[in-house]
């Protein structure tokens, strides 16, 4: 019972993912009320992904399975690194004011994965590919980017460093040249 004097008590409707549940409260006097739960509380892998669709203009799909949230990349890219290295380069694209940027971490493999504009050339330099492969630095232009998702997942396998707030990504040749500046030792601010 709460300070009101209000209890609650069974949900009246089956949870599922896409409708949110209702709840009758009952008071110490007998009355029942019908509720809806915070908003905070309900979210679904199919509403995250119609936010990333509608506010950040990414073409994700989710699995009905699983709730895994995904899209092609393309238009969209990533390039992903280990978080040591990450730190530093969003530290520097921080301080040029490049904002906000999309970061996905991966705690589990300590790594970070920035979502990026899809305009990253081919690599031609043999040895600049091998210093990148070296470093653990990934350019994904082509498969599946999977995206953090308010599905249960005991493993954390995704979450945001930096959450997507909008449709702006940046440069994919920027945050990979960040990333070769720090690799050579030589960071540029």
């Amino acid at each position: 019972m709460t300070a009101a004097g209000w209890v609650t008590t069974a949900p009246t409707t089956p949870k599922s993912d896409d409708a949110q549940q209702s709840v009758i409260t009952t008071s110490s006097l007998g009355e029942n009320r019908l509720t809806q739960p915070s908003s905070s509380f309900s979210e679904t892998p199919r509403a995250r992904c119609e936010f990333y669709r509608r506010v950040c203009s990414l073409p994700t799909v989710v699995d009905p399975m699983t709730g895994r949230i995904t899209m092609r990349a393309g238009l969209v890219g990533a390039v992903m690194m280990p978080t040591e290295l990450a730190h530093q380069v969003k530290t520097t694209l921080d301080i040029r004011g490049v904002a906000p940027m999309p970061i996905i971490g991966h705690p589990r493999a300590t790594m970070w994965t920035f979502l990026v504009r899809g305009d990253i050339v081919p690599i031609g330099d043999p040895a600049e590919v091998a210093q990148l492969w070296a470093a653990r630095v990934v350019v994904i232009r082509d498969g599946d980017i999977a995206l953090p998702s308010p599905a249960p997942d005991p493993l954390m396998i995704r979450t945001w460093i930096s959450p997507a707030i909008s449709a702006f990504r940046p440069s994919g040749s920027v945050v990979l040249e960040c990333a070769r500046q720090y690799l050579a030792g030589q960071p540029r601010r």
